[in-house]
């Protein structure tokens, strides 16, 4: 198939992404890992296959210039990122129908999925950045929380869902994708806004999330030094300093 890349819509560090008519392209850098290439084909395979949630359907699986391409559907629309920049003013309306829709999403099962406490235990065992002690500790808090089966975005924000022209919203970017704890999942929603400095936003969010979830609030902030461990060890130097901070705050005792 021929992809035209004269078109950019987006550059990230490890990838460039491209609209070609009704495709996007997502152009990764030279030497990109190839099982994770294949390992995001096969989430958002999974997670289109599996549930009813409107996301891109994947195309294909290219090569260009040496580059691992993923290649699927265009969606048209607006990001409630953007809509939140462009109109601040509804940040509360839309803060609540980007927690209805992550509620949508976790009321969803897709069992072939890795396990998000399997995906944690990994990353903090091999982090070479946090101390043996931090590590024992937040090793046996994760082994503590309970085992669920709900289907977690792993990177869950507002530039993630378009808002169609119709109203409807699409979820985009399965590459994290897991099944587990919900609280998880919103704790990790919670991080990225605070490392985007938007910590009255992570606030609202929340107090909003354990609202409508029924969920207490501790249970989401226990994880949240588990997820930010895991942030750690993918070695992102500017974040460093906050995410150790949020390390800090577990009870050694």
């Amino acid at each position: 198939m021929f992809l035209n890349l004269d078109n950019k819509i987006a550059e990230r560090k490890t990838k460039e992404v491209f609209r070609d008519g009704d495709k996007t392209i997502k152009l990764f850098v030279e030497n990109y890992s190839k099982a994770n290439i294949l390992n995001e084909a096969l989430n958002q395979a999974r997670v289109e296959e599996g549930t009813d949630l409107s996301v891109p359907k994947l195309i294909e699986i290219s090569r260009i210039d040496n580059r691992w391409a993923l290649v699927s559907e265009y969606v048209e629309g607006t990001t409630l990122d953007q809509l939140m920049k462009e109109h601040p003013e509804k940040e509360d309306e839309y803060l609540n129908w980007f927690v209805d829709i992550q509620l949508y999403i976790l009321s969803k099962e897709v069992h072939s999925l890795n396990r998000i406490k399997d995906k944690y235990k990994r990353l903090i065992n091999e982090a070479e950045n946090i101390s043996n002690d931090a590590r024992y500790e937040l090793l046996q808090r994760l082994d503590g929380m309970k085992d669920h089966k709900k289907l977690c975005h792993g990177d869950y924000n507002p530039s993630n869902v378009v808002i169609k022209p119709d109203g409807t919203a699409c979820i985009l970017d399965w590459a994290h994708v897991t099944q587990g704890n919900a609280s998880a999942d919103v704790a990790r929603t919670y991080l990225l806004f605070s490392i985007e400095g938007k910590e009255n936003l992570a606030d609202k969010y929340l107090n909003l999330f354990s609202e409508k979830s029924g969920i207490v609030k501790s249970n989401i902030q226990r994880w949240i030094p588990i997820v930010a461990a895991a942030q750690k060890a993918k070695g992102i130097e500017e974040e460093q300093e906050f995410l150790s901070r949020w390390i800090d705050v577990i009870d050694f005792q």
